[in-house]
C-alpha cells in the first residue's frame, strides 16, 4: 500500500561560496519514513536537512509539504537567546497546558529544565532542542546528530523512543548501532548527489561499495575507448580526413565526460607513529578513592594496565569517567590510593572539549605553533613523526583543502575539529593514547579508519566513549562506572559487558568490585566449605619481589643508553665492531627486561593473593 508524501524536493539547487553544494536535486520523504541520512564530513548533511526544514532557501527549486503536515527540526547549535532557561527554550510552542511533556523527556534525556541558558554547556542547550523536538512530536522530525554528548542510558532510552514512535524522521548520527536500530531507508549524499536506498543503514556499507565499484568500472571502460579512439585519430584520420571529422568530435566528447566525472574524496591519512616501547607495566593503580564534597567517584578501586592493552569506560555522563581517566593518567591526585606509571611513557591526549585548539587561530597556525610539531625556523612545515612535511601538505592527508589552511578554527564542524585534534596527536610519537570521546561528530569511514589504526597500533589505549559499536570494535576492558563509586572492570566490549553484568544491582550496590564477581551455586544444607588457602611467598621470593623493581629500572635505562647510542646513523660505518656489540647487548637487556617483568608480575598476582 502506497504512503502519502509527507515532504518532496524537486529540482534543489544551492551554491555556498561559488561552490556548488547539491544540483537538480530531488527526493520524498513519505509517511512514517525512518531514514539515515549519511555522507562524509562537509556533504551538505546538515544543509540538505536545513532545506528541508524550510531553514535555508535554495538557489533553484521547490519544497513541497503536504497540507497540515507539521515538521519538526533539531538544530546542532540551537539559538536559546531571549530565555531564561533550558525548559522555557524546550516549552516554547507548547500550550501551558502541554509543558509536562518537556519534563517526561528530559528525565530520559537526563539535563535539568531550570537549568539558566546562561551557565548550560554545548551538550545540554543540544539536549534541549532535541527535548523540544520530541515534545512537540510533530509528523516529521529532521535530527541532526542526537546522540552526541548523551551518555549510553540516554541514547537507549532515545533509540526505544524512536522505535516506538509513529511520526517518520530523516536522522543524522555517526552511531552505528543506532542507525543500524532504527532506519529501514538510506539518504546518501555523494559528491552533491543523493541517493536513496529502501534499506536501513546496516545494509548502507554494501550498497555504496558496489555503487562504487559500477563506478570504477564504468570509468575504467571509458579509459580504454579514449585511449582506443585517440589512437585511431593519431594513426587513421589522414586518410579520410572531411568523413571522420564527426568522430574526431566524439573523441572531444569523451574527454570532456571523463573530465567532468567528479572524484571520490579519500579517506583521512590516519597513521600512528609508536615511540619507544614501554615497560610492559604501564598503569598500576591500588586504593583508589577519590570524591568531590559528598559525591563519591571511586572507592577502594584497583587496576592494573599492561601494555597494548585497549581499556574502555563507560558509565553515564557526570559519573566521573574523566576524573578516572585523569587520576590513572597522574594528572590530579587521588584522595586515597596510589597510581604507579610505567617508564618510557609518551603519552597522546585526544580531548572531549577539544581544548587544545584555539578557536581563533587559524588551522595554519594550530599546527606550526605546537612545541612538539613545530621545526626550527622554518613556518611553512610541521614535524610529522620524525620528518618535516609541508603543513598544507599534512592538512590535506585529513581531507583539509588548501582554502581551509588559513580559516580559524571556530569555522570548522565538530567533525573537523575532530580531524584537526587527530592530526596534532598522530603527527607526534606515543606509545599511550588517552582518548576522552573522540567518536563525536566523525563520519562513518573515518571511523572505520580510527579503529584500524588503533588495532594496528603496538602501544596501550585507555578511552572514553559512548559509541557501543566502536567499543566492541576496540576495548579489550570495559571499565563500568554506574554512580555511588561503583566501578568494576569487565573483560572486553560493550556488548561483553552486557552480558557479564547483574541484572540488577545488589544490596551492596555502594562497594566497588575490579572483576566480575562469580554467581554463587545455590547452598545445600550441611556447614558451608572452608576458603582455599592463598598462596604464600616464600622468604626468596618475597626479597625478589623487592629486588625486581630495581633491576626493571636499571634495565630500562641500559635500554635507553643504547637505543641512543644506536641511533647515530654514522656508527655502523666508522665502528662497526661497536655497533654490533650494542646491538648484541641492546637485544640481550630487552629479553632480560621482559623477563623480569613477567616474573614481577607472577609474584605480584601471588602476593595478592
Amino acid at each position: 500500500m502506497a504512503r502519502a508524501p509527507l515532504l518532496q524536493l524537486s529540482g534543489i539547487s544551492l551554491t555556498f561560496g561559488g561552490n556548488p553544494v547539491f544540483d537538480g536535486l530531488d527526493l520524498v520523504v513519505q509517511q512514517g519514513d525512518r531514514v539515515a541520512l549519511v555522507g562524509r564530513n562537509g556533504s551538505g548533511k546538515s544543509t540538505l536537512l536545513k532545506v528541508m526544514a524550510g531553514l535555508i532557501e535554495p538557489d533553484q527549486g521547490a519544497r513541497v509539504l503536504s497540507p497540515g503536515t507539521s515538521v519538526g527540526y533539531m538544530d546542532q547549535d540551537p539559538d536559546l537567546s531571549g530565555f531564561a532557561t533550558l525548559g522555557d527554550y524546550a516549552a516554547r510552542d507548547l500550550d501551558p497546558a502541554e509543558s509536562y511533556k518537556v519534563e517526561m523527556v528530559a528525565e530520559g534525556l537526563k539535563f535539568d529544565p531550570a537549568m539558566p541558558v546562561g551557565t548550560a554547556s554545548g551538550g545540554q542547550r543540544r539536549r534541549a532542542a532535541l527535548a523540544k523536538l520530541l515534545a512537540e512530536a510533530p509528523e516529521l522530525m529532521l535530527i541532526d546528530e542526537p546522540t552526541n554528548h548523551l551518555d549510553i542510558e540516554a541514547i537507549a532510552w532515545l533509540e526505544k523512543t524512536l522505535a516506538e514512535t509513529r511520526a517518520g524522521y530523516v536522522l543524522i548520527s555517526h552511531d552505528r548501532a543506532f542507525l543500524n536500530a532504527l532506519t529501514r531507508a538510506t539518504l546518501w549524499i555523494d559528491r552533491g548527489s543523493v541517493r536513496r536506498a529502501e534499506q536501513g543503514f546496516a545494509k548502507f556499507e554494501e550498497w555504496r561499495d558496489k555503487i562504487w565499484a559500477d563506478e570504477d568500472e564504468a570509468r575504467h571502460k571509458l579509459d580504454r575507448k579514449i585511449k582506443a579512439e585517440a589512437r585511431w585519430a593519431v594513426e587513421g584520420i589522414s586518410a579520410r580526413r572531411k568523413r571522420n571529422q564527426g568522430r574526431v568530435r566524439a573523441l572531444q566528447g569523451l574527454r570532456e565526460e571523463r573530465a567532468s566525472q567528479i572524484r571520490r574524496q579519500g579517506t583521512a591519512a590516519l597513521s600512528l607513529a609508536e615511540g619507544p616501547q614501554s615497560g610492559k607495566r604501564v598503569i598500576e593503580a591500588k586504593g583508589l578513592t577519590k570524591s568531590f564534597g559528598d559525591k563519591p567517584i571511586v572507592r577502594d578501586f584497583d587496576l592494573r594496565v599492561l601494555r597494548g592493552d585497549r581499556v574502555a569506560m563507560v558509565g553515564p555522563n557526570g559519573v566521573g569517567k574523566t576524573t578516572l581517566l585523569k587520576i590513572l593518567t597522574g594528572e590530579i591526585a587521588p584522595d586515597e590510593g596510589s597510581v604507579q606509571l610505567g617508564t618510557n611513557l609518551e603519552i597522546a591526549v585526544f580531548d572531549q572539549n577539544r581544548a587544545q585548539l584555539d578557536p581563533e587561530a587559524t588551522l595554519w597556525d594550530s599546527l606550526t605553533n605546537d612545541p612538539q610539531m613545530s621545526v626550527s625556523g622554518r613556518s611553512d612545515q610541521v614535524m610529522v613523526r620524525g620528518q618535516a612535511k609541508h603543513v598544507v601538505a599534512y592538512l590535506k592527508d585529513f581531507l583539509f583543502d588548501e582554502a581551509q589552511a588559513r580559516a580559524p578554527v571556530k569555522s570548522l564542524s565538530g567533525g573537523e575539529k575532530a580531524r584537526l585534534l587527530l592530526a596534532r596527536i598522530m603527527a607526534r610519537e606515543s606509545n599511550l593514547l588517552v582518548l576522552d570521546e573522540p567518536t563525536n561528530d566523525l563520519d562513518v569511514e573515518t571511523l572505520d579508519l580510527l579503529q584500524d589504526v588503533l588495532g594496528e597500533y603496538d602501544g596501550t589505549v585507555i578511552l572514553v566513549s559512548h559509541d557501543r559499536d566502536f567499543l566492541d570494535r576496540v576495548a579489550s576492558t570495559t571499565i563500568a562506572m554506574e554512580g555511588n563509586a561503583r566501578v568494576t572492570a569487565y573483560p572486553g566490549g560493550w556488548s561483553d559487558y552486557q552480558a557479564q553484568k547483574d541484572p540488577a544491582p545488589s544490596e551492596d550496590a555502594g562497594r566497588p568490585r575490579t572483576e566480575k564477581p562469580v554467581q554463587a551455586a545455590a547452598a545445600a544444607p550441611g556447614p558451608a566449605p572452608k576458603p582455599a588457602a592463598k598462596p604464600r611467598l616464600s622468604f626468596t621470593e618475597k626479597h625478589r619481589l623487592e629486588e625486581l623493581p630495581a633491576t626493571i629500572a636499571r634495565l630500562e635505562a641500559e635500554i635507553a643508553k643504547l637505543e641512543q647510542l644506536l641511533a647515530d646513523p654514522d656508527l655502523f660505518t666508522r665502528e662497526p665492531v661497536k655497533f654490533r656489540k650494542a646491538t648484541e647487548a641492546l637485544v640481550a637487556r630487552q629479553e632480560a627486561l621482559s623477563s623480569a617483568e613477567e616474573e614481577w608480575l607472577e609474584l605480584e598476582e601471588k602476593a595478592g593473593g
